[in-house]
């Protein structure tokens, strides 16, 4: 757990100290060995509760790879590598293996455990599988996948009360956390909150979160990927529903042993911190960098629309794990579950080919505050 006298300075942005809590080399959350993902972590992602979601994944990247005429596949925060995995072994049972899996994850511990399950369970094309230490000579063709990576990007908390627009600081004193409202911390995100409160005529009070990392995150992308589709997958809304009158005190949580609460302030580096996306502002960066948005779909029409039930009817399996899967899919796809709460969102770089994930219900429309 990151101490509050080894916090840079005694008064941060929520954004530094979100920061250093998951990512501080020595601390953070996501960059020490502490067990994050299963049953035994503090929370459990798509890939981890059932191999039938990265079999939906793999089929859709098995599309895009045959209109490129081939291709590589890069993942983003790999996880325990257990989505690897399941999409190298369906995509090589497809005959479609991408000539590279490249896995980009800030967590040197997580990459060891993503070495030792791909060297057990995929030994015979872990040679495909590369590990990158960076994103900045990378340049290739094919698909990026980021699967509940853009809720963990640090994020700005602002308050909208009778004394106008205050940006959420954290303050260390006395060996103790506590948060206090004040001034933005720059014009640049003053304005960008300004922006926010005029588009969706937010009400007083209100407190929210702004994300500021997501335009140089997709600038970093787009140099990356000459040509392809770049599949999001996280929890998260459009605009206009993020900002909604209802959801005043934003969407910031936290996740420790399997238990979901508010309080960023508990147990600094020892529990996950996290925002929902506004999927309304990752597409208009996207937009602004040329990408093309083509599809936006609720997670559960995404998997439906990849045929997930083809996975468990062509599996002749005994009744009990039947039953496992029946309840997996149920997980994934129930609308009280993952299934409309998370969202996959499309971007296209020199690639006009309708997404097979976006053939049942395509709603990009609701990504316009207007809709």
């Amino acid at each position: 757990m990151i101490q509050t006298q080894s916090l840079n300075s005694k008064v941060q942005t929520f954004a530094q100290f979100m920061q250093a809590a998951l990512y501080d080399p020595d601390h953070g959350y996501y960059t020490s060995g502490l067990i994050k993902l299963g049953q035994q972590g503090d929370f459990a992602t798509a890939p981890e509760i059932s191999p039938l979601f990265s079999q939906c994944l793999a089929r859709q990247c098995q599309q895009i790879l045959t209109q490129l005429d081939g291709g590589d596949i890069l993942e983003i925060g790999a996880g325990s590598g257990v989505m690897a995995s399941d999409i190298l072994l369906n995509l090589e049972i497809n005959d479609s293996l991408p000539a590279h899996y490249y896995i980009y994850d800030v967590s040197t511990v997580l990459r060891q455990r993503q070495q030792q399950l791909l060297q057990q369970r995929c030994p015979h094309i872990i040679d495909r599988v590369v590990w990158l230490n960076d994103l900045a000579k990378l340049n290739f063709s094919g698909v990026i996948l980021a699967n509940e990576v853009l809720d963990a990007m640090p994020v700005h908390i602002f308050t909208l009360d009778q004394q106008g627009i205050q940006e959420v600081y954290v303050r260390s004193e006395a060996n103790k956390l506590t948060t206090f409202a004040d001034l933005p911390s720059s014009p640049g995100l003053s304005d960008h909150i300004a922006k926010i409160v005029s588009r969706y005529q937010l009400s007083r009070p209100y407190t929210s979160e702004i994300n500021l990392n997501i335009s140089p995150w997709l600038q970093q992308l787009n140099h990356c990927l000459k040509r392809g589709v770049i599949l999001l997958v996280d929890y998260g809304f459009p605009g206009h529903e993020y900002y909604h009158p209802d959801r005043h005190m934003g969407t910031l949580m936290c996740h420790y042993q399997q238990q979901a609460h508010p309080d960023p302030l508990y147990m600094p580096g020892s529990q996950d911190i996290t925002a929902h996306v506004d999927f309304t502002a990752v597409a208009e960066h996207a937009s602004e960098l040329g990408f093309d948005i083509s599809g936006f779909a609720t997670q559960a029409n995404f998997l439906l629309s990849c045929g997930i039930t083809d996975f468990i009817n062509d599996i002749d399996s005994a009744a009990v794990a039947r039953l496992q899967q029946t309840q997996q899919l149920k997980k994934l796809t129930m609308p009280h579950e993952m299934g409309e709460l998370f969202k996959v969102l499309a971007l296209s770089k020199g690639l006009s080919t309708e997404l097979l994930g976006f053939q049942l219900r395509d709603i990009r429309c609701r990504l316009s505050m207007l809709s």
